[in-house]
């Protein structure tokens, strides 16, 4: 049996390794290896295990020898059982090598949260996957799983991710146990909970994340982002608005306070009477208003010429989201006054437009009759508002 086959892709040349490789057969395997190799020279190797079912000590030498003759090599798709092999002896630490990902189906399961880039299932009593819309996200899996481990160990209490998978029919995802969660929204669909005390629950987690200090080069800047999306906007909007929009975004000061940037009643779990944040991939840094700019997006704006938006989002309908976040917006201030009230919420209103007017546009909203009308809303609620804010702190 040949346990070497390979295929060359762009000056890489990938070597297929099956069965087992041992003392009986490490010099014919050897010998394959350096014939494939000098028929095909390259820059880099990559090593499949996908197939190989054991390696001994006399395997690992190959790959050590491989290794030193070609610098980037790496080893793929290796199963358990052969990655401990490759872990006890320390070749995890002198290259990459990557574990094959189980593979599993969402089909049929329930969806229990929703964010930008993905969607959350409970596939089992004690275990959720968050399967994300790029097909071709590993790597942003493996920057959530950095992003949710710096807010854990800065007190947050989230999940954190302890599998990648395969889905099938295609993409990944990553596991989480969470022992019969119910996310914020399901409290509020099947009225185990009120508004007021879903609300006061999701404002005490808020809270605590935005007292979180953390390093700037940790995570994205909000602020940053923003002024992307405001830039956007010159050429679709009169020039006196365009420069004002600008001004008070860019007028926001450098902020290292942690943001979730995707926090709503979707991306909340409560766990044996634990909350914990989900969905940690918009994690970033910034100036509390961009938050309450993507809350007011998410209970209110995106579904403002469509209020059934909500209820396909969100699950609950339009009013008890527009409840919702008026009464997180005080709880949130403290019980300000109604006319600071108005005013904080009219500066998150400029944010929140400014990024559903860029979104729809992006989305050939332009082109259509509800993106059209969504970019009349955005141009009107910022004709009013610009006029009337002067500054986006509070």
């Amino acid at each position: 049996m040949k346990n070497v086959s390979y295929r060359m892709e762009e000056g890489c040349l990938t070597l297929a390794l099956s069965g087992h490789i041992d003392s009986a057969n490490a010099a014919k395997v050897e010998q394959q290896i350096n014939e494939i190799r000098s028929a095909n020279p390259a820059g880099s190797v990559v090593i499949d295990c996908e197939h190989l079912d054991y390696i001994s000590s006399a395997g690992l030498r190959i790959i050590l020898r491989l290794k030193k003759a070609v610098s980037d090599t790496k080893l793929v798709n290796v199963s358990s059982d052969v990655y401990e092999v490759f872990d006890m002896t320390g070749f995890t630490e002198m290259m990459e090598i990557q574990k094959a990902y189980r593979v599993i189906s969402v089909e049929g399961c329930e969806v229990i949260g929703q964010g930008a880039n993905g969607r959350v299932y409970r596939i089992d009593p004690d275990t959720v996957v968050k399967v994300y819309l790029n097909p071709n996200a590993l790597p942003e899996i493996h920057r959530e799983r950095e992003l949710a481990r710096t807010a854990f160990v800065l007190g947050v209490p989230t999940a954190i991710p302890y599998d990648v998978v395969r889905i099938e029919g295609g993409g990944y995802g990553s596991v989480f146990e969470l022992l019969n969660a119910t996310s914020f929204a399901k409290l509020l669909i099947r009225k185990e909970k009120t508004v007021d005390e879903v609300a006061k629950m999701s404002v005490d987690l808020l809270k605590l994340i935005h007292s979180t200090v953390v390093k700037p080069e940790s995570m994205p800047d909000m602020k940053a982002v923003a002024l992307d999306w405001a830039d956007f906007l010159k050429d679709y909007l009169p020039a006196d608005q365009f420069q004002k929009l600008h001004n008070l975004v860019a007028a926001v000061p450098e902020d290292n306070h942690m943001m979730h940037g995707d926090y709503h009643i979707k991306n909340v779990m409560i766990q044996n009477g634990e909350v914990l944040l989900i969905d940690m991939d918009t994690l970033c840094h910034g100036h509390p208003v961009f938050e309450l700019a993507s809350m007011f997006n998410a209970y209110v704006g995106y579904s403002e010429t469509d209020h059934s938006n909500t209820e396909a989002f969100l699950g609950i309908p339009f009013e008890t989201a527009v409840e919702f976040w008026n009464k997180s917006l005080r709880l949130y201030l403290d019980g300000a006054d109604e006319e600071t009230v108005k005013a904080v919420e009219e500066k998150a209103q400029v944010v929140g437009y400014t990024r559903i007017m860029r979104r729809s546009i992006r989305r050939n909203g332009l082109n259509t009759e509800d993106g059209q009308k969504i970019i009349a809303n955005c141009r009107q609620h910022l004709a009013e508002l610009l006029p009337k804010v002067d500054t986006l702190l509070f």
